[in-house]
């Protein structure tokens, strides 16, 4: 990316002192980098994400509310600090604590990080998504800590009498020239304000930091491991009682009428049976009571959504809605590269069930839930219980996962209905089987690309995907942009507009589009884990093989020549180098590379398949085993990583992901319903199909600030597995997952009632 220096650490940046009985401030604004360009022998003009895509969106979106963000210092010298944002698992609370301790001269295990309410004020700043956390708080977060690290030392200086110039902080404590030290708590107090006061303070440079950019463990992980951690259900909430649905068995059916509601009402342990919009609600003493009372009721059910589809008649759908190509290839001229990629739904579901707590009164509603737009919730919970948003507190709690899942407060706003309908508190639980039969769905999609060359050059290269429709109701964090998602002549602008501002092609192949078009509003489907990304990258990286293979060029060398960023050369380089790339492989093995670029950041990614028939014809216990991943080498730049340990976790759970989708993870339509009820139904990557070589390798920094990492790995893993498994079998694959069209492997659970067998039934398969 050149030698530009984005570093912030020179500049002035404004803040406040608050007025507070303890030490309390608050930042004001930060700034964002612009990547440069490189030459190429047919350049392609900017495309819309690379001048300003959707974290740079969220990022300045965020801004004018900064100083709404406070970090507060204790008399016990802690620090804490209410991060409006979620933590599922990506260790953004780790990373924030980090900024505090970095700026602040403050030990890490002393920097106190909870989760933000709901807080309306905020507007666009409480939205947990698009890998934006991180860059979004990095500069707002240091420089309230900055500016609490001065004004602790304004008020020692008065203390001991000296210049502020002479002391010196370190682990939390001031110390004068003299030796005289007086600690952070101490200071709490003397160093608060009356009122609101506007200052201004410089960042410590890159040179200096002691905390950034070093690997540090979660700040969680010992609570994680030893089952302290506090989810959502782990919660004691007076009254709150075990709560599930009888589900209906097509996608968003409707109840029609309950044959047996007053036995089921009799049934030990229950004390409530309600029908609501989306199913049956039953409270218990325990959730295995709930699991009898579902299994027990008699529903008449109503038609859903998506009544009577099946894939292949998506299919048909999607490829009726398919925009034109414009570019053809000219007889004499050039030569093109034609190709129509499928990928199948995928399942949504987090490790954590959906769940909620919900206590709704008459006069006022109390929520609790791992959400990824709390605010959002806050006002449509609202909106349907008739209450104002002023009258609905939502706790944010911690999320076991997400992937994009918590961007929906499904289950919030269900446990409030149901609350409310019941009049008692409840502790809300999807079964495993309603998350992935009624959950949200990453969308089929389908991607037409033609890319045409000539005498060397890529003279052209079109892409047309189309898409079940993806729902984008949380909007941008408030409900004004959740609202025009649903308007009918709003929502494809809306999707559009994500998609122009998160896809981009990192190569210079001349006259270069990339067009929308979503059909079908009948599905629950979300921004799984980098929207658009996985499915539009891989369809471009194995064009790109099938062009260095026409153009008569290795696969690898072909990429490094058209790359438009020096940042992007990098990472190839790299893993083609650590992966050693081209070297000599047995029959029915090869290698795949493939590159990504994504908020601000780039990955690489060299992955080594084995589809012979020893290894694809081995048996495991109720699996699908299909080709493995032997071998898999990342490279990723962000710019700065914050947490470079925590960098590495993210990209090696984005490569089992992009392994996922490429060999054998989808959800298989039929009849208006999802089979897969289970995830031993659904065949995410297993044990034995991690690859045994995995090397994580994180480049130096490139800019002075982060950039988004949360999905990066994804797009880049899929690409290069399929990639790969192209090379291996003699062909390129065109429909992903690549097992979908294999037999099942596995009896469908029952769709009515909705419940799988007990947990018990697996102990036989326990080690």
């Amino acid at each position: 990316m050149g030698d530009q220096d984005h570093s912030v650490g020179r500049r002035r940046f404004l803040g406040y002192v608050l007025g507070a009985a303890t030490l309390t401030v608050a930042a004001q604004l930060g700034e964002a980098a612009v990547p440069e360009r490189a030459e190429a022998a047919i350049p392609s003009l900017p495309e819309p994400s690379e001048v300003y895509d959707l974290n740079d969106l969220l990022t300045d979106a965020a801004l004018p509310t900064a100083n709404l963000i406070s970090i507060q210092l204790n008399t016990d010298g802690t620090a804490s600090f209410a991060l409006p944002r979620a933590e599922v698992g990506q260790g953004v609370t780790t990373s924030s604590a980090m900024l505090i301790a970095e700026e602040l001269d403050l030990p890490l295990d002393r920097v106190r990080v909870t989760l933000a309410d709901a807080r309306p004020e905020l507007v666009f700043n409480q939205l947990t998504g698009a890998s934006n956390t991180t860059l979004a708080t990095f500069t707002p977060i240091r420089v309230a800590a900055a500016i609490a690290r001065q004004r602790l030392l304004q008020a020692a200086a008065l203390q001991l009498g000296v210049a502020v110039s002479t002391l010196t902080t370190s682990a939390g404590v001031i110390t004068s020239a003299a030796g005289v030290s007086i600690g952070y708590g101490e200071l709490a107090v003397a160093a608060a304000s009356a009122g609101t006061v506007q200052v201004s303070v410089s960042l410590k440079p890159a040179a200096r930091f002691g905390v950034i950019g070093t690997p540090q463990n979660r700040i969680d992980a010992l609570d994680a491991v030893t089952g302290r951690k506090q989810f959502a259900m782990d919660l004691s909430v007076p009254g709150a009682l075990p709560t599930m649905l009888c589900r209906p068995p097509t996608i968003n059916g409707t109840v029609g009428a309950v044959g047996n509601l007053a036995a089921v009402q009799a049934m030990p342990g229950i004390t409530d049976v309600v029908a609501v919009a989306t199913g049956v609600a039953v409270r218990g003493q325990t959730f295995g009571q709930c699991i009898d009372a579902v299994r027990a009721l008699q529903v008449t059910w109503g038609p859903g959504t998506a009544e009577g589809t099946s894939d292949a008649t998506v299919l048909q759908e999607l490829q009726a809605a398919e925009l034109p190509l414009v570019v053809p290839p000219l007889p004499l001229l050039t030569q093109a590269v034609d190709a129509r990629f499928t990928f199948h739904f995928a399942s949504n579901s987090a490790l954590e069930p959906n769940c909620a707590i919900a206590d709704v009164r008459a006069d006022r509603a109390e929520i609790w839930g791992a959400l990824k737009a709390p605010i959002v919730a806050q006002e449509l919970i609202a909106a349907a219980l008739g209450l104002l948003p002023t009258q609905v507190t939502v706790h944010v709690t911690q999320g076991g996962g997400s992937f994009g899942r918590k961007l929906f407060h499904d289950a919030a706003l269900e446990a409030a209905l149901v609350s409310r309908a019941m009049g008692k508190p409840v502790k809300l639980m999807w079964h495993r089987t309603d998350d992935f039969r009624q959950g949200r769905a990453h969308p089929m999609s389908t991607s037409r690309v033609r890319a045409t060359y000539s005498l060397g050059n890529v003279v052209s290269f079109e892409q047309r995907h189309t898409s079940v429709a993806t729902d984008f109701g949380h909007g941008v964090g408030e409900i004004l942009t959740s609202l025009v998602d649903k308007l009918p002549v709003t929502n494809l602008a809306f999707s559009e507009t994500m998609f122009a501002l998160t896809q981009q092609t990192p190569y210079e192949f001349g006259v270069t589009t990339q067009l929308l078009s979503e059909v079908d509003h009948g599905f629950n489907t979300g921004s799984m884990r980098g929207i658009y990304s996985p499915n539009v990258r891989c369809a471009q990286e194995l064009v790109v093989d099938q062009l260095a293979a026409a153009m008569g060029q290795d696969a690898y060398r072909f990429r490094r020549q058209f790359l438009k960023d020096d940042r992007a050369r990098a990472v190839l380089d790299q893993v083609a180098q650590a992966g050693d790339w081209g070297r000599a492989m047995p029959a029915g093995t090869a290698q795949g590379i493939a590159v990504h670029p994504e908020y601000h950041g780039f990955v690489a990614v060299l992955a080594e398949i084995d589809c012979t028939p020893a290894t694809v014809g081995r048996q495991v216990q109720d699996a699908y085993t299909g080709p493995r991943v032997t071998k898999v080498v990342c490279a990723v730049d962000v710019g700065l990583a914050v947490n470079p340990r925590g960098l590495e976790a993210q990209m090696m759970g984005g490569i089992m992901d992009g392994i996922a989708v490429t060999l054998s993870s989808s959800l298989h339509l039929r009849n208006g319903q999802f089979l897969e009820g289970s995830w031993d139904n659904y065949f995410y990557t297993r044990q034995w199909n991690v690859p045994p070589e995995l090397q994580i390798i994180v480049m130096p920094p490139t800019t002075g600030i982060p950039g988004g990492a949360g999905e990066l790995a994804v797009a880049g893993a899929m690409a290069a597995v399929a990639c790969a498994y192209g090379r291996a079998t003699g062909g390129m694959p065109t429909s992903f997952p690549i097992n979908h069209t294999a037999p099942l492997g596995f009896d469908p659970l029952p769709a009515e009632p909705p419940i799988p067998a007990s947990p018990v039934d697996g102990l036989g398969r326990a080690y």
